[in-house]
């Protein structure tokens, strides 16, 4: 028996998950998608294929105006999982996602995914930076999902290694580092938890059960009458 919870159609159900990188947020946001049938956006990974985009025209990471044309390429550019999840790609998103004109251009579609979930869905699950104080400021649940930046760059690192990318342990703490720096003191929707969100810190919590945790928060919010099965043994 799969230990996913499974729940009846919740009516415009948006769940909000925001948090630091190598937090565990994705990961969970896909979960919750297919526990309660929901959509679900990975809003980094917009920013991602941007900065993919970015890197393979050799175009100035600073420059603006630039980056935004960059953003109208993302539907006819086809870019592998490995691209978006390196190293490299993630740094120059950090970099491109503060940019006024660039969340601009991407506001609309995240929003509209949430309003008009695609596939005839009854809601969404969007992960992100800033989505429950920006994207989604009105979400029927929140989720602020952080680990301590030690257990994040183990994660990632492991992630790295798993994909053969050469990269020390080091380097990624580095990385997370200034990532979160540059998150947080930007000034275009910083990363930071909103009022109502709820803390869910996963540094010592494997990833069933931080689910279990947010199945049953949702659950009890909402009156959905669900939670989550007991992970296997």
């Amino acid at each position: 028996m799969s230990n996913e919870a499974k729940a009846p159609k919740a009516r415009k159900l948006v769940i909000a998950l925001d948090g630091p990188a190598a937090s565990g947020k994705g990961t969970l946001a896909r979960k919750l998608a297919q526990a309660f049938d929901l959509a679900h956006l990975d809003t980094g990974a917009l920013y991602r294929a941007v900065a993919a985009i970015v890197l393979r025209a050799g175009i100035n990471e600073t420059d603006e105006d630039a980056v935004v044309l960059a953003v109208g390429q993302i539907g006819a550019t086809k870019i592998e999982e490995n691209e978006l999840r390196s190293t490299a790609v993630g740094r120059v998103a950090s970099v491109v996602a503060a940019m006024p004109k660039v969340r601009a251009a991407l506001l609309d579609y995240q929003r509209n995914f949430a309003a008009s979930p695609p596939d005839d869905k009854e809601g969404a699950v969007l992960d992100g930076r800033d989505i429950g104080t920006v994207v989604c400021p009105a979400a029927d649940v929140k989720f602020f999902v952080t680990a301590s930046v030690e257990e994040r760059a183990r994660r990632r690192h492991a992630e790295l290694q798993s994909r053969g990318e050469r990269i020390t342990y080091e380097a990624v703490l580095a990385e997370l580092r200034d990532r979160d720096a540059r998150d947080c003191n930007r000034a275009q929707a910083p990363l930071r938890q909103a009022e109502d969100a709820v803390l869910l810190d996963t540094t010592e919590l494997d990833i069933e059960t931080a689910f279990r945790q947010a199945v049953d928060i949702i659950a009890r919010r909402k009156g959905l009458g669900v939670s989550a099965s007991p992970a296997r043994p």
